[in-house]
């Protein structure tokens, strides 16, 4: 008796096969479209899996903390980099298993925050700009001073939950550089947000500051780019634009984590969102201009052509790429405690 049920055991067990392998991800919301997550797992025969955040501050620390065993792809900004790589949370990318990095455009690879891109995949450029609803006479002064100045605010307004952005906005207002290093001007920018978080409706995360614009509970959201395009095409009553004054401008990059249980299959997904047609479908669905010179070549002539989404160059020259904070890394990130709890 006791034999047949081993027997049967043994036969259930070999019936269930190998189990599927899990990519796990640490990442911004709304970084990936569903549909290429689906494909890619059907390919491969392995399950995705998405944790988010809404702050690159919060994932140094998590991988830190051991994350590294956890998850096999983390999305950085560009200020990360230095110190990821100082605390050796990702791995160096083996480019032989990635071919398709050729699609990518040379103007978003070899970046300072990462040469020869020993440690990182460009994947989505994102600036930071003002999202509101347009007023009855149609007139809307593009500057911060719709947020930062009460004399022209033009009702609630929503700030972006998230420091890199939100203290940039802050420095170019004030006529600094996002990347300054002079701890007055990092003073004056805290100082400046506490005041304007005490007019406004709070801080929010990502597509979340569009949305309280579009029910009309703000007129005014600082905001990423993403989406915006998308949105202003389905609704005329809304804009975005970036600030006279310039605004912080950043690349999101994809890595291998240090200790990636499934690095194989982490290099297999970091390819596949790199060919063509996946890096179109991504631009597609993000709202955000693709950074795959082969994928950028399948577009229409409307999608090239749309000045929401890939800018003139009179506004890329009012943009400023965010670098590497170093030595200021944990100033900033106590100035932007301190402008939380105040």
């Amino acid at each position: 008796m006791y034999r047949n049920i081993f027997m049967l055991l043994a036969t259930l067990l070999a019936g269930c096969g190998k189990p599927k392998q899990q990519l796990n991800i640490l990442t911004w919301p709304n970084g990936f479209d569903p549909q290429l997550i689906t494909a890619f797992e059907q390919q491969f025969a392995c399950k995705v899996v998405l944790d988010f955040f809404n702050d690159d501050a919060i994932a140094i620390p998590k991988l830190a903390g051991g994350g590294i065993s956890t998850y096999d792809i983390v999305c950085l900004g560009n200020s990360r980099y230095e110190m990821a790589t100082n605390l050796n949370l990702l791995a160096p990318l083996r480019h032989e298993n990635l071919p398709n990095f050729k699609n990518l455009d040379p103007e978003f690879v070899n970046l300072s925050t990462d040469p020869g891109n020993r440690f990182s995949i460009p994947y989505e450029s994102v600036a930071c700009g003002l999202f509101a609803r347009i007023p009855p006479n149609g007139s809307l002064e593009q500057s911060w001073a719709l947020i930062f100045d009460p004399a022209k605010q033009p009702g609630p307004f929503v700030l972006l939950d998230e420091v890199t952005s939100c203290l940039g906005a802050a420095l170019r207002y004030k006529g600094y550089s996002v990347n300054t290093t002079n701890k007055a001007e990092l003073a004056e920018a805290r100082d400046l947000l506490v005041a304007t978080k005490k007019r406004s409706l709070g801080f929010q995360a990502g597509s979340g500051n569009q949305n309280r614009v579009l029910s009309g509970e703000a007129m005014v959201a600082m905001t990423w780019s993403t989406k915006a395009g998308q949105i202003m095409k389905e609704n005329p009553d809304v804009a975005f634009f970036i600030p006279r004054e310039g605004a912080p401008y950043g690349i999101d990059s994809l890595s291998i984590t240090s200790k990636a249980p499934h690095r194989d299959l982490a290099e297999a997904f970091l390819n596949y969102l790199m060919d063509a047609q996946v890096s179109l479908r991504t631009a597609r669905y993000s709202g955000a201009p693709t950074l795959n010179k082969a994928a950028r070549e399948l577009l229409s002539p409307e999608e090239r052509n749309n000045t929401n989404i890939y800018p003139p160059a009179d506004v890329m020259r009012r943009l400023e790429m965010t670098g590497e904070w170093g030595n200021l890394t944990r100033l900033r990130d106590d100035i932007w405690t301190q402008i939380k709890a105040n």
